[in-house]
């Protein structure tokens, strides 16, 4: 049956070395199907134009936008779109970065599906999308600006109504090509695995600003719209013997509420991990903090659960200040609570610092807490850090340091330079030892070690550590997955099969273009979403059946580019000494993972259908699978 909605008809294709742009269409219906959108299209098209030598910094290699053809339709939180493209970090690894707020639901409502970006510019410019129409413009005079500004100058430029205009930007990390750097847009948001900032800088795109005010087709749009109000109204219902969704908890920038919940149970990463009795202080603190500030939730898109917030801070250093945040906890860890960071107010604003300069908080916040560990260890000195004094907390020194790094100036600069892997050579050889990392890059910063479930769902994922098998340990459970109650965090057993079952069906919901915090541990998402999909494509018969075939494609797509790339078992095992140590104190006290992770992973491969001796998928998986032509 022919595409009669859901997507827009074209994706845009931009040569930044030639300054050309032109429309294409969509690949074949018989593609959509097997991928749908959103992460699966982009793979598509990251796996079909680069090679095993190919770098993300290469002008050939694409930088890739992608909304999905849920993306600006009344589906809850319609808002999602991921950035792919080579993972400059990981160099076996896609990056897949996800961010929301207007721009993806703007460039749908623009005529685009997405945006591949090829080229170098020879001087730094920004697009320009209008309703159809494309222009590459200069970019000398917001080159330099965080991204705050870069959105404000580019906004003021443009014209037209308050509200009109999304910008997805870089800030000076990404300019400079920093690992960690992100794209931010619409002040609360940001796409940030992978290091796609950095890729963006190294084709001197400074931003991608979009305004739309056209519909996306809905080709049964009566069925659609009575399954997607049922959908939204069960983002708040806590199913019977089951934990509330993911939504429910944040809703309404929900964080600044419930955020002492995680330090209750051990899950803040604080001062490097060392400490998980300090996350209690961390996280009280931060919401005794919220409580006495202007806190304003910043919905997305058609989004009821509104989990960004602006937080305009009255009292303490920072009064006066106001702060734009996404809505969960791991950019204030990364950024603060990583560093001992006591105060509230300025574990916020060092949120917003990260942000404005665009980077994604874990990455960089982790050599920034391994450089301060190593400093409370003696391990380095005032004389090593050019007179920075890393003690635990030193908020200054570590906005001080990271601007170092952007600069690529001083003992900042350096420790930049050797990245996580290095630490032993650029501090200290004991530092291998406690830099925080997995596969040689920033993991989504919670500690972890109280979970097991989440932590192996880190070391495998398929792009680098990320959010793609959130198992059932922590936060919500999946009810539509048999899961209703959380299971003990720190034992082995169950936890490849939760694992399995959740990143399949992550995956899946990553190519629809909405937020993932409207189907976490939503009940009878796996019937609704697959049925919203049919009736705004047209597509008969697409069930819950066919969504998981379409996130069991996904993963293994992602694993066929590591398998092309250079993966080796060995690289699975590439994780953080620390992440493996039993902690001292704490919900997983005298708890370590490390013995079991080995079978662990090689039950996970069995359950995946690839060989457990090397991590690859069997042929008669990609057989299966339909992936013959992504294999190679």
């Amino acid at each position: 049956m022919a595409i009669r909605g859901g997507y827009m008809p074209k994706v845009l294709r931009v040569d930044l070395s030639a300054r050309t742009v032109r429309d294409e269409a969509l690949p074949d219906e018989a593609i959509l199907r097997k991928v749908v959108g959103g992460t699966g299209l982009a793979l598509h098209y990251l796996l079909k134009e680069t090679t095993a030598a190919s770098k993300p910094t290469d002008p050939a290699t694409p930088l890739i936008f992608m909304t999905g053809p849920l993306a600006g339709t009344p589906a809850p939180s319609s808002s999602n779109y991921v950035v792919v493209s080579l993972h400059f970090d990981v160099p076996y690894a896609a990056g897949t970065g996800h961010s929301h707020g207007f721009w993806a639901a703007r460039l749908k409502h623009a005529g685009y599906e997405g945006i591949i970006v090829t080229g170098r510019a020879d001087s730094p410019v920004y697009l320009w999308i209008e309703d159809g129409r494309v222009e590459i413009r200069d970019a000398e005079a917001v080159w330099g600006q965080d991204t705050r500004e870069t959105e404000r100058l580019i906004k003021r430029q443009l014209g037209g109504e308050e509200g009109e205009i999304s910008v997805a930007c870089i800030g000076p990390a990404g300019e400079a090509m920093l690992h960690g750097a992100s794209i931010k847009n619409d002040r609360n948001h940001g796409a940030g695995k992978g290091s796609p900032g950095a890729v963006m800088g190294a084709k001197r795109l400074k931003a991608i600003a979009v305004r739309g005010k056209g519909r996306v087709p809905l080709a049964r749009a009566s069925a659609f719209l009575d399954t997607v109000t049922t959908w939204e109204r069960n983002l708040f219902v806590q199913p019977k013997g089951g934990t509330i969704p993911v939504g429910g908890l944040v809703q309404n920038a929900g964080i600044t509420r419930h955020y002492n919940l995680l330090g209750e149970l051990s899950l803040i990463a604080s001062k490097n991990l060392s400490d998980p009795a300090w996350g209690k202080v961390y996280g009280n603190g931060y919401v005794e903090g919220c409580a006495e500030w202007i806190v304003e939730p910043k919905p997305s898109y058609n989004c009821k659960i509104a989990c960004a917030y602006d937080v305009q801070m009255t009292s303490g250093p920072f009064a006066g200040c106001t702060a734009s945040l996404c809505g969960g906890g791991e950019n204030t860890e990364g950024a603060a609570g990583l560093i001992g960071v006591e105060d509230p107010g300025a574990a916020v604003a060092m949120t917003d610092f990260y942000d404005a300069m665009g980077l994604e908080s874990a990455n960089t916040g982790a050599l920034v807490a391994a450089a301060f560990e190593a400093y409370a260890r003696g391990l380095i000195t005032a004389k090593d850090t050019e007179g920075l004094e890393l003690r635990w907390g030193n908020y200054q020194a570590a906005m001080d340091l990271v601007g170092q790094m952007i600069r690529h100036e001083g003992f900042g600069g350096r420790l930049a330079a050797g990245g996580l892997k290095n630490v032993a050579s650029t501090l200290a050889p004991a530092a291998r030892e406690f830099a925080l990392h997995i596969k040689g890059t920033g993991y989504n910063m919670h500690d972890w070690r109280v979970a097991w479930s989440v932590l192996l769902g880190q070391v495998i994922s398929g792009a680098g550590p990320a959010w793609q098998a959130p198992g059932v340990d922590a936060f919500s459970t999946e009810p539509d997955l048999g899961y209703l109650a959380h299971p003990p965090g720190t034992t082995a057993e169950g936890k490849p099969e939760a694992v399995r079952l959740t990143q399949l069906k992550k995956l899946w919901e990553d190519c629809l273009g909405v937020c993932w915090f409207a189907c976490w541990g939503v009940q009878d998402v796996t019937r609704l979403a697959p049925a919203a999909l049919g009736q705004a494509v047209g597509w008969e018969g697409f069930d819950a059946a066919e969504a998981v075939a379409v996130g069991e494609r996904v993963v293994n797509m992602m694993r066929l580019l590591y398998v092309r790339r250079g993966f080796v078992k060995a690289d699975e095992f590439d994780v953080s000494p620390r992440l493996l140590e039993a902690p001292a104190s704490g919900a997983a006290a005298g708890r370590s993972i490390a013995p079991h992770l080995p079978a662990m992973v090689d039950r996970y491969y069995e359950l995946m259908g690839w060989d457990t001796a090397t991590g690859r998928p069997r042929a008669e998986t990609v057989t299966r699978l339909g992936l013959e032509a992504y294999a190679g």
